[in-house]
């Protein structure tokens, strides 16, 4: 099926295995919040299903053929009846799960009955712990956990931690957060949903709403060969089913504690020459989460409320480095408070139209105060950093709150209508105040003050700052984002399913608008960064970049979906999506556009043996991605981009700024503003912004597999996967083969930085590129062709991986697990930049110069050859468990980056070429190239997660007692380290101490304590 699950306690009686009564084949339910029943009986039954929690009843009569099908029903346990038309009944248990069907057939059953077989009734699904049948109904790749699965596990408590545990998915770099990538693809890729409404944070793709994790019943995990409904999304996609209310009132609370004095430390950081440049030994902290909740119902079989209150709370110490070992740095105190809540409604108007409204907000408000550290006169490692005044606090708020509103109607016994309006918002502003209680703010508008202290750098050679003092700075807040930056999404979509004979015909359309209020600016108004140039002569370069806009992207879908069951045991599925996007600038302009994106999806599921114990898949189909909001910010809208070099005739005190500043005139300076792609603060054109034959991003996957069930207690199965990528977007930022174009036109030369040139231009990488710029500067727009091979490469990534998966269910006892091969290859990794952690979704330095791409082909950073997953729990009575995970997982390619040549486009420490100068003058003057992933690569990583429940009996398992520890051996091996082989100047010895040491390792050692009373 390509489907694996944890065990949800499923038992067959002896009467049942030889009636055949295992769930099999019916067409296959891809809803994104319900799932279905279906199955077949004999003409002229009818069959009831009951929810006993909620009292949900629906009946449906046989179809001629004998099959039916129970469409878009809410998660949960059923009773399901067939009444023959004789009078005779049966009566089975079975449970759904989202975007699965649930598949009981009676006609076996009752065929079995008028051979000998009459006790019928005997014939049922009960709670205990075999092994789940195969789903035979599906083509995808998914693995479905509920919250009682979860909670037998040691997992972190958290959306991408769950997802982790599904094959084919890798944590990736520590950079963009705690996301996962699936299938190879970017951690930028993937798409998140509620109840069916989408919480995906379109403004980069690399955040998403955090619904309260206590509220969560159910996660559904798709790898791969998803249907037509879902879209937007190259990677994979996760989909979230909150806890409801039933008849039976219940409430309960919790509380998690993670005690500082019990968690570990990341180790000390070492250059390869043996001195101590960071003491990790202070890093350390806690967190705590506790919830409240209640449910039942409102009005008995009709109308339902769940209700939580989650409250979390951490403190986390953080002492980064000192400059060389010796004096300066910062430390930081952040401490996060988050006050969540959700609320679902379930209104059961009749049994045919059913109402739910699901609310929960994410709200996320950390205070980070900064001070100075004092790491004493020496760099031995017995001197222990210690905390000294402070600079100030910034303030940072995330999140909001989210609202959908879903109707279902069962129209017909044989066509179903769903329809959703949901608004969700995220804010994500911050500000700070000086220790003297000085306010500094960011409103968005570009010719506004930003009070503070401006952000000093010395980039002088370290020998230099040793000898003259190195110049540091009274800045904490770095960039501020503006006051007011938020990003709301409004959607609203229909579908409906339709069961015509053998055809299951699914159809829909959704509407999503996604609006960015963004905008950053340097606290102080500037950056000031000091240099010295090749003859020696100090000066300074001063940097003044902001931006703020409200831009938009909009998307619309329609897609249609026909599964069909040729046979009772072969079913082939078949879909098509048809998908449009517009991107707007700050100014509501349209500067991309892109209608009727057409993504084929095919696929088959083949029950060999006609009992679900042998399944033969496969699928095919076309994915696309969209451009994200971040772009127009910006590319596309009015922004300041400002570069000025000057002498300096001192530093004022406390600031670290430059004070006596004239204008430079040594021949490395900036003699006059510098406004990097004619960002000075004008409007842009948003006609030439992108390539006028810009496509989305898409991707081609392919998956063939099999799953059989060896014993009533053990199944598995492998499938093969590959996917590549045929189209990618990115920017292009290399004026020559312009310059070359208005030569060969008859132009005099180019004049970039007018409203209609913007430097740097959207385009599909291995396309040409086709703008409308106005080349000279004369208020005439030309059409500007340049050819693909001038641009560079071609956009290439692909994944190939074989993937084995196992689930074994005994009395006392579960386990499951999966061993990926897989191979990640390519010059693109998708929307960001794992490798020098840029998280520009869309727009990375990749692409900007031919270049930057030289030796650019090769494994790329969500390569991970080997993973091996591990997970289950033993049940060692009625009052005592265990549970354990185990991940063992290869490291992740390590490249040498550097200087090319005479760095042709002043891209510093940004090639694939290291190493190869002239190693008597430790500089790299040379063009060799290394190749993207030959470096070497991290080392394996192996880390091992327990825990121990206790429910003690007295009080009837309403009481629950649990110890989570993780990383139990505190594995602390290096998951990423600095790629750069040379410096900014292009000495490899300088660039030698530091060169592959650390910048992140496994999480270290904590444990979590938990209790918890429910009824």
């Amino acid at each position: 099926m390509g489907s694996s699950y944890l065990s949800k306690g499923i038992k067959r009686t002896a009467l049942s295995l030889a009636l055949g009564a295992c769930f099999v084949g019916g067409v296959q339910a891809q809803s994104n919040s319900a799932g279905a029943i279906t199955g077949r009986a004999v003409d002229g039954d009818t069959i009831t299903i009951v929810n006993p929690s909620t009292g949900f009843t629906r009946t449906l009569g046989v179809s001629g053929d004998g099959s039916y099908r129970f469409s878009a029903l809410p998660t949960g346990k059923y009773t399901i009846t067939r009444k023959a038309a004789d009078g005779t009944s049966s009566t089975r248990e079975i449970t759904v799960n989202v975007g699965t069907a649930a598949n009981v057939d009676f006609a076996r059953a009752a065929a079995a009955a008028s051979g000998g077989a009459t006790t019928l009734d005997a014939v049922q699904v009960v709670g205990t712990n075999a092994i789940n049948p195969i789903d035979v109904s599906s083509v995808e790749s998914t693995t479905i956990l509920t919250s009682e699965q979860i909670a037998k596990i040691p997992v972190s408590r958290d959306i991408t931690g769950v997802a982790l545990l599904a094959p084919g998915t890798v944590k990736g770099d520590a950079a963009f957060g705690k996301l996962a990538s699936f299938g190879g693809s970017s951690v930028a890729e993937n798409q998140y949903y509620v109840n069916g409404f989408n919480i995906t944070n379109t403004f980069k793709n690399l955040n998403f709403a955090q619904v309260p994790f206590e509220a969560i019943a159910e996660q559904q995990i798709k790898t791969g060969g998803y249907g037509a409904e879902f879209g937007r999304s190259t990677g994979g996609v996760i989909n979230l089913i909150t806890k409801r209310g039933s008849n039976e009132f219940h409430a309960g609370g919790n509380v998690f504690w993670e005690p500082e004095s019990l968690r570990e430390t990341n180790p000390n950081l070492y250059y390869n020459n043996g001195r101590l440049v960071a003491d990790n030994s202070k890093d350390n902290g806690w967190e705590a989460t506790a919830s409240v909740w209640a449910s039942g119902a409102l009005v008995k079989d009709k109308l339902f409320a769940y209700a939580l209150l989650q409250y979390s709370r951490s403190n986390q110490d953080s002492y980064p480095g000192s400059v060389d070992g010796v004096g300066g740095g910062t430390n930081t105190l952040a401490e996060e408070k988050s006050p969540t809540w959700l609320v679902k409604l379930d209104w059961n108007i009749t049994d045919d139209h059913l109402l739910a409204l699901t609310a929960f907000s994410d709200t996320r408000k950390t205070d980070t105060s900064y001070y100075y550290t004092d790491f004493g006169t020496t760099a031995s490692p017995s001197v222990k950093p210690k905390r000294s005044d402070r600079l100030g606090t910034v303030f940072t708020e995330q999140g909001g709150d989210s609202y959908s509103l879903k109707y279902t109607g069962y129209l017909t016994d044989t066509f179903t209508l769903t329809a959703l309006a949901g608004r969700g918002e995220f804010n994500r502003r911050n500000h700070a105040v000086q220790a003297d209680g000085t306010r500094l703010s960011y409103s968005g508008d570009l010719n506004s003050v930003v009070g503070g202290c401006p952000i000093v750098r010395d980039n002088r050679p370290l020998g230099v700052q040793q000898a003259t003092g190195t110049i540091t700075g009274c800045d904490f807040a770095g960039s501020l984002t503006r006051s007011d930056a938020k990003d709301t999404r409004d959607q609203y979509r229909i579908d409906a399913e339709w069961v015509l004979g053998d055809h299951l015909l699914r159809f829909g359309y959704d509407a999503d608008d996604f609006e960015t209020v963004d905008g950053s600016a340097y606290s102080g108004n500037y950056y000031y960064q000091y240099n010295q140039a090749a003859d020696g002569t100090d000066f300074v370069r001063r940097y003044n970049i902001r931006q703020g806009a409200t831009v938009k992207v909009e998307q619309q879908a329609f897609y249609l979906e026909d599964t069909w069951n040729i046979t009772d045991n072969f079913l082939v599925y078949g879909g098509v999506r048809w998908d449009s996007f517009e991107n707007k600038n700050g100014l509501g302009q349209s500067y991309v556009k892109i209608d009727n994106q057409f993504a084929p999806r095919l696929g088959f599921s083949w029950d060999v043996n006609g009992d679900s114990t042998f399944k033969i898949f496969g699928n095919a189909g076309r994915y696309a991605l969209p451009l994200t909001a971040n772009v127009a910010v910006r590319g596309a809208s009015a922004s300041i981009y400002e570069i000025q070099d000057f002498f300096y005739g001192g530093v004022a005190d406390g600031t670290g700024a430059p004070t006596g500043m004239t204008p430079c005139t040594n021949g490395a300076c900036f003699t006059d503003p510098y406004y990097a792609n004619g960002e000075y603060g004008g409007p842009k054109d948003p006609n030439s912004i992108a390539s006028t034959n810009l496509k989305p991003m898409y991707q081609d996957e392919y998956i063939l597999g099999f799953q059989a069930q060896l014993t009533d207690n053990f199944s598995a199965g492998v499938r093969g996967i590959f996917r590549e990528m045929k189209r990618a977007i990115d920017d292009n930022c290399d004026i020559r083969p312009i310059e070359a174009w208005a030569e060969a036109n008859g132009y005099d030369g180019v004049a970039p930085g007018n409203p209609s040139f913007p430097y740097c231009r959207l385009y599909n990488p291995g396309s040409d590129g086709i703008w409308n710029i106005d080349v000279d500067g004369d208020g005439t727009i030309e059409r500007v062709t340049i050819a693909a091979a001038d641009l560079g490469p071609k956009a290439k990534r692909t994944y190939s991986a074989l993937e084995f998966f196992w689930e074994g269910a005994w009395d006392k006892f579960f386990l499951q697990g999966s061993y990926t091969y897989a191979k990640s290859k390519g010059n693109s990794e998708g929307g960001v930049k794992s490798d020098i952690g840029q998280g520009d979704t869309g727009t990375t330095q990749d692409f900007d110069y031919p270049e930057l791409m030289l030796g650019s082909y090769g494994y790329l950073p969500n390569d991970r050859r080997h993973t091996l997953k591990m997970f289950g729990n033993w049940e060692i009575n009625d009052e005592w468990s265990v549970g354990g995970s185990l991940l063992v997982q290869s490291g992740r390619p390590q490249n040498c980056f550097g200087i090319y040549g005479n760095d042709p486009v002043s891209y510093r420490v940004a090639y694939f070429s290291c190493d190869a100068g002239d190693p008597t003058s430790g500089r790299n003057n040379g063009t060799t190239i290394v190749p993207r992933g030959t470096a070497g690569r991290n080392p394996w990583t192996t880390t091992f997660d327990v825990n121990v429940a206790y429910r003690p009996a007295f009080a009837d398992g309403k009481l629950a007692f649990k110890i989570d520890v993780f990383n139990v051996f505190n594995a602390d091996k290096p998951t990423a380290v600095d790629e750069e082989g040379e410096t900014a100047t292009g000495s490899t010895s300088a660039a030698a101490p530091t060169y592959k040491t650390p910048l992140s390792w496994q999480t270290p050692r904590s444990v979590r304590f938990m209790v918890q009373y429910d009824f």
